[in-house]
């Protein structure tokens, strides 16, 4: 008995010629019998035939992976217990040939009699995409293997972690060694780092990162630590989206590292002497003024200057000249308290930062940083000792700022030149 709901064509609401326009095909089933009942224009013609030949005939002579009544019953009624069944299979053209297609069915009743509705999408591009994808997918997981410093993948439900050969030969492994497990990489990781590298992985497998991306010292097998760049990423989910597996790749950024740290230092040490330079010591120095003034502890500044250091570039020239201030630099770093903060501020002049000290202590300090470039071993530099002018004031008044101390400290370093050089003099 045909019970399609609608007496004939004419019939059809006028909204659902709107699937003469769809891309993909549409059938309208009988869930007993499997025969079409209905279906649009794109459904008979992608498989070469006219309409009158899929009408009234069982769907199951158009699919090839389904076959006879008892495989049709069983699933229909795994349609009848979800809202929308899924199916990948094959439909076969009138010329012989399989097109692969993906099949959504839902069910209904209308007037008391059950309908299935499928959509059939054509996959045939992405079935071609997918496997070029996985034979250049191979290609590529190669070529990785070989020309990156290492990769590696993590199961979750087991914590077992494949280490690809590149990335054992990096920490100084050999392919045999290191257990294929997640506390292997952990164990590597640098104490200072492992919380912040697991707390970052841990937000990307939550869905909280959209990839996991590191940078951290890993110890290789001499008991050393290189810097890595570790990126990685989900890479497979089951069937309740949850992640299954997170695959990584490892690049060896010490040299990387390295430089970022000697431009960095550039940044902050004056080139030659070694010492913190003036953009470094003004900051520094600013910092533990306004300590001290926050405190109401004093706070001494003290402006070192070479006396007749032009003197020594003009005899010697410019090399030896700096030959002498790196000599000095190394004294006065020597001779300076350990609380104190030295930095060069430019020419043959130097800073010297004195915190929890008034100028009656600070007086016996330099004092005896006088008597450590007197008593110094100056015959191996083929000139005569040089000597300092050094001018001190305290900075103790609230809210007080750097550059008025450090001119009341260069006034005073005048004023010790013109008594004769080669003494302090307190502001």
């Amino acid at each position: 008995m045909n019970t399609f709901p609608f007496n004939s064509e004419s019939d059809l609401p006028s909204h659902l010629y709107l699937f003469e326009q769809m891309a993909d095909a549409v059938y309208l089933l009988d869930p007993k019998t499997s025969n079409v009942l209905w279906c649009n224009r794109i459904a008979y013609e992608e498989l070469g035939y006219s309409e009158d030949e899929v009408l009234n005939h069982s769907v199951l002579s158009l699919q090839k992976d389904v076959k006879g009544a008892p495989q049709w019953s069983e699933i229909a009624t795994v349609i009848r217990s979800k809202n929308v069944f899924t199916f990948v299979g094959r439909h076969l053209h009138n010329d012989g040939y399989e097109i692969p297609v993906e099949v959504n069915t839902t069910h209904f009743l209308v007037d008391g009699h059950e309908y299935f509705l499928s959509v059939a999408r054509n996959i045939s591009n992405r079935v071609a995409f997918e496997k070029d994808f996985q034979e250049r997918d191979g290609r590529v997981r190669y070529a990785l293997h070989e020309v990156s410093d290492g990769l590696w993948e993590w199961e979750l439900e087991s914590d077992y972690v494949f280490f690809s050969p590149q990335l054992k030969k990096m920490l100084g492994y050999g392919p045999d060694e290191m257990t294929p497990h997640v506390d292997t990489w952990k164990s590597k990781v640098h104490p200072d780092d492992v919380e912040k590298v697991i707390t970052i992985l841990s937000d990307h497998i939550k869905g909280k990162r959209p990839a996991y991306q590191a940078e951290y010292r890993l110890r290789n097998r001499n008991g050393h630590y290189i810097w890595v760049h570790d990126a990685g990423k989900v890479c497979e989910r089951n069937d309740e989206n949850q992640p299954t597996h997170v695959i990584g790749m490892v690049r060896n950024i010490s040299d990387h590292k390295k430089v970022q740290t000697q431009l960095e230092s550039l940044a902050h040490e004056d080139v030659l002497t070694g010492l913190p330079n003036r953009r470094h010591g003004e900051r520094s120095a600013q910092k533990a003024l306004k300590k001290a003034c926050d405190k109401k502890i004093p706070l001494t500044l003290a402006v070192i200057d070479l006396d007749f250091f032009k003197r020594i570039n003009d005899l010697y020239g410019h090399a030896k000249g700096d030959e002498i201030l790196v000599f000095i630099a190394q004294l006065l770093n020597s001779a300076r308290p350990k609380k104190s903060f030295l930095y060069r501020w430019g020419g043959e002049e130097f800073v010297l930062i004195l915190p929890s000290y008034n100028l009656e202590a600070v007086q016996e300090v330099l004092e005896g940083v006088h008597q450590v470039i007197a008593q110094a071993d100056w015959t191996g530099l083929g000139v005569e000792p040089v000597t300092l002018s050094i001018g001190a004031v305290e900075c103790s008044q609230a809210n007080v700022e750097f550059n008025e101390c450090f001119k009341l400290a260069d006034l005073a370093v005048y004023q010790a030149k013109a008594n004769g050089r080669n003494q302090t003099v307190l502001a």
